[in-house]
């Protein structure tokens, strides 16, 4: 297709039958119901839309990152489980615009195409939400919102990303789920970089280093047993510092007992509870450009726990934005 031309990529438009559920006689009450679809390209079709849905069909960097793959069944899993909820967003009009989907491994040019996605919806005035597939998402996302953002004077994009991982890993052959953070801030000036929910015993020292290099700042996992008036206060700063904010969620920093499908689960980690309040919090600050979920794998989920976590997360994006 024209969209993603010169790009060794696969795409498929969104589609009704990825999501279904419970029928209500009386008017539009679940997600099957109210959610609409389009082609990339026919933007006209749905012009009312102000967030728009798009699968990352992708785990090649998760297996370049030597870990298990199944993250690219993310998407079909989350709108399988999406589809089933109640709508409480009359307000809001929500479009899923399909997936990009990696062939064989070309992960780089996969990261180009959402990256054109991205920047496709927010010039339209639409918040994306992009589903995972692996934590490259990131990257792809990040540049996505960039781009988007060319022409502007106000270009200062902070990340608060929500993992167990500070993704920071130095690029050694080839990019991967682990790198998306240290490339974005190597190649970007105006890019800010918050984590929260990390682990000491899921990085290195030498992560710690390299976070500590580019000023990044971050909460450990420790600190988020509740929303404390303390990481307000460093959000604030942080959100203060910045033209937009772009959230990413990695489900490995939840506790394995919300989120045991992914590939590196943990039994530590924060609760939904907790992330619905940062969730809450960031919107307010009414900078909100762009957000993903990333790390769902289906095959390791049990009775499908984090498909359903992952849907919801979704579900609080819209009803926050």
């Amino acid at each position: 297709m024209e969209f993603f031309k010169d790009l060794k990529v696969d795409y498929k438009a969104g589609n009704k039958n990825n999501y279904s559920g419970r029928t209500s006689t009386l008017r539009n009450q679940y997600w099957h119901q109210e959610i609409m679809v389009s082609h990339i390209e026919d933007f006209e079709i749905n012009n009312s839309t102000n967030i728009g849905i798009v699968g990352y069909v992708c785990d090649e960097g998760v297996q370049r990152n030597q870990g298990r793959i199944g993250a690219r069944k993310g998407p079909k899993s989350v709108r399988n489980k999406l589809g089933k909820l109640p709508i409480h967003f009359e307000d809001k009009k929500i479009t899923d615009y399909g997936d990009v989907i990696c062939l064989d491994n070309h992960l780089e040019d996969c990261q180009k195409a959402l990256s054109k996605t991205i920047s496709k919806l927010i010039t339209n005035s639409i918040l994306p939400i992009a589903i995972g597939g692996g934590h490259d998402i990131g990257y792809a996302n990040f540049n996505g919102i960039k781009d988007a953002l060319k022409s502007s004077t106000k270009n200062k994009i902070g990340i608060i990303n929500l993992d167990a991982h500070f993704d920071l890993r130095t690029v050694e052959t080839h990019p991967n789920s682990g790198t998306p953070f240290n490339q974005i801030l190597t190649e970007n000036k105006n890019a800010s970089y918050f984590a929260i929910g990390i682990q000491q015993q899921s990085n290195t020292k030498e992560l710690f280093e390299i976070a500590a290099k580019n000023n990044v700042s971050y909460v450990s996992s420790f600190d988020c047993e509740t929303f404390s008036s303390a990481l307000k206060s460093k959000l604030n700063t942080f959100i203060e510092k910045v033209d937009y904010v772009y959230i990413t969620i990695d489900l490995d920093g939840f506790s394995s007992a919300f989120a045991p499908g992914v590939s590196a689960p943990s039994p530590l980690g924060f609760t939904p509870n907790f992330v619905y309040q940062v969730l809450t919090f960031l919107f307010q600050s009414k900078k909100v450009i762009s957000c993903d979920i990333a790390e769902l794998n289906p095959d390791l989920d049990i009775d499908d726990h984090t498909a359903s976590l992952a849907a919801r997360l979704v579900d609080f994006i819209v009803l926050n934005a």
